[in-house]
């Protein structure tokens, strides 16, 4: 995917089954700010469009499927340093579409299984925001601040009294002298 794609009008909804049988995808940009479910893990929605593709097909034993290829890059802050940076973000994902859960064991070990709505109807946008929405790190950091924990150690005595098992021991050692 390059960044000369055009921002595109992608349809709302998707019929996956028309779209596996005509081997179609769809690829377009979408601006963060349309994004609202991923809006709360962001520190702004300032920035670059979220650039992506979905290529719908069946792969050689069948399996319809739609593939994911997304570049963003997502504005969070550092919760070592409170600064605000952009954690790029590279996916490409295969979802192999199920109609029940039971299917899902038929699925070849690296897709993730996708329960399509009885209509076969997809949104676009919603998958795109999926995908991102577990791309974002539990406790962001920003990329070389790892040698902060290195530089500057937690003193002995404070990890002890972080330590839950500080104070059992303090007063296993006071029952042991009663």
């Amino acid at each position: 995917m390059s960044a000369d794609v055009p921002r595109v009008q992608v349809p709302e909804s998707l019929d996956a089954w028309r779209m596996v049988s005509a081997r179609r995808g769809v690829e377009g940009r979408l601006p963060l700010s349309s994004l609202t479910r991923l809006a709360d893990s962001l520190i702004d929605t300032e920035g670059e469009d979220v650039i992506y593709s979905l290529d719908f097909d069946r792969d050689a034993l069948q399996v319809p499927y739609v593939e994911l290829r997304i570049e963003a890059e997502l504005p969070l802050l550092c919760q070592r340093t409170l600064q605000r940076f952009l954690l790029p973000v590279k996916i490409v994902q295969r979802l192999g579409l199920i109609r029940d859960e039971s299917e899902e064991a038929a699925l070849p070990p690296d897709y993730e299984p996708l329960l399509m709505p009885a209509d076969g109807m997809l949104q676009g946008a919603g998958l795109v925001e999926d995908e991102l929405i577990l791309a974002v790190p539990v406790v962001p950091t920003m990329p070389g601040t790892e040698a902060m924990e290195r530089d500057w150690p937690a003193p002995e005595a404070e990890v002890e009294r972080a330590s839950p098992f500080a104070a059992l021991s303090a007063l296993k050692q006071k029952h042991k002298s009663n």
